[in-house]
């Protein structure tokens, strides 16, 4: 055999050596061979784990004894019919190695491969070979030959808890035991096994557990005793574990100087709180045995204690230990609402009682000043609102006192967040707004009036010279933020703020004095809010919180004017928009631009100059040119999407507002929009040059163009719209500026349209300056579209479409002369996109919204005044054209949406050109010659054939869309042609397409007597009913 030995040794050092690759395979070959026949070599394994030199030390290197370990578990697995053999070896090495040795303190990954090996020993011969294991294993733990000098043997101790948890982790551990392939036979096992241990063992386990943790705990890893000490407890009896022994010892534990001990202690005793008992009265008694309710109240009192102490010295270690209490009290928490749902009244009284008196526990744990600390107790906070909640729905009564005054607590008792980490923060406000939320449901009042007076006192505190911590400013305005919110009983719009006698109706809300009204509380919070100063507080937070707060409820400064203008000007200095933090000013110049469009007819006209100068210098247009990640970025368009640009684009539209209303009042009421557009031209100008030296190579000018463009497009948006119908008198002097703005900018679009920025920005401005200025520069339209159309993508002609189509709303008869213009280069323009073939799914998708928004174009001018467009001079002969495209759509069942829309405007052509001689005004409108006989021949007949097409899918709601479409049409057609059309239909048509006498009557009667409604109802049922049959 010691050839065998040595011949295991020496294929281990082939396979450890780097330099003998080529005889690698060999002996892995060799050592696998070993391995499988473990039934056999287990004789060379155990040899070569144990055996020793002369001197005591081991014989074979630590690989060499790891694999033996292996060796011997695989044997262990299956069989163990040489007890006596092994069980000698293995004991005279535990004595040799653990009572008199060093416990292998140069191969450590040895202790844990032995422990396991060991493991697998016991598991197999317990039973019936060798029940005095533990027995054994105490006499030698106890050892008088002990080196150390406790009355235990370290090594022995150590060797023991690892026994102890590596047992427990075999026969009890299910995620262990799910990840290994199952056997019967080995699940019979474990179970004997357990219960053997239960019944021989578990008394003297724990006893000596304790007794080493108790007495020795010193000489050991703190950490690792007290935490295998406890874990093993999981399967076994707890009254063997919860004794009036352990108990004083846990909880002197739980206080031990050392802070291991203690982290460990909380984590056993949670273990032992959260262990599953089939009796809610014996975990009842379990929790009253421990008292874990007084003992984490005194701790709680005392490490908080400790942290006043310390001041602003944090020990992260205590602070730690405070989180771990937090934890153990929260599963302590959940377990007695478990039991408030137990089946036995006394149970659930007891336990609701005991939970009861734990209240103000949880009330100091969440106003810990740190947040990880706070958040652990939030489950527990979460069940005991939920109960609340489900006991408010099931009984109106009065909540005790107890109760409500922890809810009172809970409503807004939170200390101090961490500034440094946004997004930690908000995710802890989000958990406390949701219990607020909760507890608003149990008692509307209680929080109600608790957000009230913490808002009150706060902002009141800071007015009075008192020093706030930021949390506690920045809480103070959330209450006010969110008091709209819980206030549910609080009215909507300026009613919210102050107390209208009576509704007041709309026509006089205009002239009525609001200030006369005395205010409600969320009027008085804002009041005392504005009225505080604390916008000035030094705290980027608390800045943005009043900020966000104030434009919240613009309605408040509808009945309290006199705060409009303070408000705005802490927005224009170092309280807001020159705030140090730059990072808040992309939020406040929305918030700006936001509080003067909702205030612009309450800001007073004088001091508009002021706050437009004062942003001046924050309006400077700053052209980045990024560097692109990668080949296929887009450098321009990334440079068009700049943040910092974006933002200032709030401020643009602010000033735009301020111009408009400064100009009311103002002897020369363009000059102060002159002083702010004028630098935008002159400077786009110089864009406009510097691109026509360098072309397209310097990518500045061309950036700069677009940013220019959307500026001065942004700056028309904050002036008013054109009114429609405008009155006969109507002037503005603006209307010149924008007038010359448009040319600008429509110069530098015929040179540069070659660039998407370029045309996306002009789109946008156009459409900003034509809505403010109206018909002064409708004459741009066609120029406009000849050069966004000469160099463009799907997208951006449906853009421009859908542009065109909200101009025609807003302008009516003024767009006529342009879409004379327009129209017929459109039409063609989008005919030759939409006859062109479908190579893959995009371009699919680029057809089908070019077509619908091309017939909302269509169905937008056949509804206003400028219809007659479609006969004009200039479009006349294309008319007809137009009309068998439409027909041509609305055949098309592929396409249920565009037929809809198609059936839709050739009704509306019916209604226009088809309608007999009438007189106006004296003015004779008569029908547009030979359209009815179209509609008869190609229109009618493409009426019937759509629901008899054999595509047509009359389970699909949009097809039911198409059906009442049609039905409108067939309808609106007979009212609009009388007796001649239903003559057609009955006498003509119908016999034409074999329709049966009776059912032809029936169609036209239906027809001609039922409203639109009714009849689209019998329309729709007729056509499914026939295709059915």
């Amino acid at each position: 055999m010691d050839q065998e030995i040595e011949r295991v040794v020496q294929a281990i050092a082939v396979a450890s050596d780097v330099q003998q690759t080529n005889l690698h395979p060999d002996a892995l070959a060799y050592l696998q061979s070993v391995e499988q026949n473990a039934s056999e070599t287990w004789r060379i394994a155990l040899p070569l784990f144990v055996d020793a030199t002369p001197e005591g030390t081991r014989k074979y290197p630590s690989q060499v004894r790891f694999f033996a370990l292996r060796v011997l578990d695989d044997f262990f697995e299956s069989r163990s019919d040489t007890f006596q053999t092994i069980q000698q070896n293995l004991v005279a090495y535990i004595q040799s190695e653990y009572v008199y040795g060093n416990s292998e303190a140069n191969a450590s990954f040895l202790r844990n491969k032995f422990s396991h090996t060991l493991t697998l020993f016991f598991l197999c011969t317990y039973m019936d070979q060798w029940p005095t294991f533990f027995a054994d294993i105490f006499s030698l733990i106890r050892s008088s030959e002990s080196s150390s000098s406790s009355i235990f043997n370290r090594h022995i101790s150590l060797l023991f808890f690892h026994l102890v948890l590596e047992i427990s982790g075999e026969v009890a551990d299910q995620m262990i035991k799910a990840a290994r392939q199952y056997t019967s036979m080995r699940a019979d096992r474990d179970g004997r096994v357990r219960d053997a241990m239960r019944e021989r063992d578990a008394n003297r386990i724990n006893e000596a557990v304790l007794t080493i943790v108790a007495e020795g705990r010193s000489e050991y890893e703190v950490v690792e005793v007290v935490d295998w000490g406890i874990r093993h407890s999981g399967w076994i009896d707890i009254n063997l574990t919860i004794t009036p022994t352990t108990i004083p010892l846990l909880f002197a534990l739980l206080d031990d100087p050392s802070l291991p001990i203690r982290l460990a202690t909380c984590v056993a005793i949670l273990r032992i709180v959260s262990k599953g008992l089939k009796e809610p009265g014996d975990k009842l008694q379990l929790l009253k045995v421990l008292s874990l309710g007084q003992v984490i109240d005194a701790l709680e009192q005392k490490t908080r204690q400790q942290q006043i102490e310390r001041g602003e010295d944090v020990d992260e270690g205590e602070e730690s230990y405070r989180e771990s209490l937090g934890k153990l009290f929260n599963v302590f928490g959940l377990e007695l609402c478990k039991l408030e749902d137990a089946p036995d009244e006394q149970v659930r009284s007891e336990a609701s009682n005991y939970l009861s008196q734990c209240l103000p526990v949880l009330i100091r744990f969440m106003a810990d000043e740190y947040d990880d600390t706070c958040s652990t107790v939030f489950p527990l906070l979460q069940a005991i609102l939920a109960n609340y909640k489900r006991i408010r729905k099931v009984s109106s009564d009065p909540i005790d006192p107890a109760k409500r005054s922890f809810l009172m607590g809970a409503s807004t008792d939170i200390d101090d967040i961490d500034e440094d980490d946004s997004s930690e923060f908000e995710k802890l406000r989000k958990d406390l707004r949701i219990f607020m939320d909760s507890i608003l449901t149990v008692d509307q009042e209680l929080v109600t009036d608790a957000v009230r007076n913490l808002g009150l006192t706060t902002i009141s505190a800071y007015q009075n010279g008192v020093t706030l911590p930021w949390y506690e400013a920045e809480l103070g305005i959330y209450m006010v933020f969110i008091f709209g919110e819980i206030n549910k009983s609080g009215g909507k719009g300026r009613a919210a703020f102050c107390q209208t006698p009576s509704v007041i109706d709309k026509e006089k809300r205009k002239g009525t004095d609001y200030s006369e009204y005395a205010l409600t509380t969320h009027g008085e919070l804002l009041l005392a809010l504005t009225r505080s100063g604390i916008s000035a507080y030094p705290h980027r937070y608390v800045a943005l919180q009043f900020f966000e707060t104030v434009c919240r409820y613009t309605d408040f400064f509808k009945v309290r004017k006199e705060c409009i203008v303070p408000t705005l000007e802490a927005f224009v200095d170092q309280r807001g928009l020159h705030h140090p933090d730059k990072a808040l000013h992309s939020r406040l110049s929305f918030l700006f631009s936001r509080f003067i469009r909702e205030n612009k007819n309450d800001i007073p006209t004088d001091i508009c100059q002021t706050l437009s100068e004062s942003v001046r210098d924050l309006l400077q247009i700053e052209v980045q040119i990024p560097e692109p990640d990668e080949v296929e970025t887009d450098v321009l368009t990334e440079a068009a999407k700049n943040a910092t640009f974006e933002t200032q684009l709030f401020l643009f539209e602010a000033v735009g507002i301020l111009c408009w209303l400064a100009g009311k009042s103002s002897p020369e009421p363009t000059s102060l929009l002159l002083s702010f557009v004028k630098p935008l031209m002159d400077r786009l100008s110089e864009s406009f040059q510097a691109f026509g030296s360098k072309g397209g190579q310097d990518l500045v000018p061309i950036v700069a163009t677009h940013h220019l463009i959307f500026a001065l497009g942004t700056v028309a948006k904050g002036y008013p719209d054109y009114p429609s119908p405008a009155p006969s008198d109507y002037v503005s002097p603006s209307l010149d500026v924008f007038a010359q703005v448009a040319q600008a900018i429509l110069v530098c679009l015929e040179n540069m349209n070659v660039f998407k920025i370029v045309r996306e920005a002009t789109r946008f401005a156009f459409a900003r300056i034509l809505g403010t200025a109206g018909p002064s520069v409708t004459g741009y339209i066609p120029a406009l579209m000849a050069n966004l159309l000469r160099h463009f993508e799907p997208s951006e002609l449906v853009e421009f479409v859908n542009f065109i189509t909200l101009l025609i709303f807003k302008l009516q008869d003024d767009m006529f002369p342009v879409l004379d213009e327009l129209i017929g280069p459109l039409g063609n323009h989008i005919g030759n996109l939409l006859s062109q073939p479908i190579s893959d799914p995009d371009v699919e998708k680029e057809q089908m919204e070019t077509k619908k928004a091309y017939l909302s174009l269509l169905n937008s001018i056949i509804s206003s005044k400028s219809h007659s467009v479609f006969i004009s001079e200039r479009n006349n002969a294309t008319f007809e054209s137009l009309l068998q495209s439409m027909a041509g759509i609305a055949e098309d069942v592929s396409d249920p949406a565009s037929e809809k829309a198609a059936f839709t405007f050739l009704g509306r052509c019916v209604t226009t050109w088809a309608t007999p001689p009438t007189a106006v005004n004296g003015v004779t409108h008569n029908p547009l010659p030979g359209f009815e006989r179209f509609i008869y021949e190609r229109i009618v007949p493409a009426a019937f054939r759509v629901p008899a097409a054999p595509d047509l899918n009359v389970k699909d709601g949009q097809v039911t869309v198409v059906l009442h479409e049609l039905a409108n049409f067939l309808h609106t057609l007979t009212r609009t042609r009388g007796n001649e059309a239903y003559d057609f239909l009955l006498n003509v048509f119908l016999p034409s397409q074999n329709w049966p006498s009776e059912m032809a009557i029936e169609f036209t009667t239906k027809l001609r007597d039922l409203d639109p409604k009714a009849f689209r109802k019998y329309f729709t049922d007729f056509v499914r009913s026939s295709r059915s049959s």
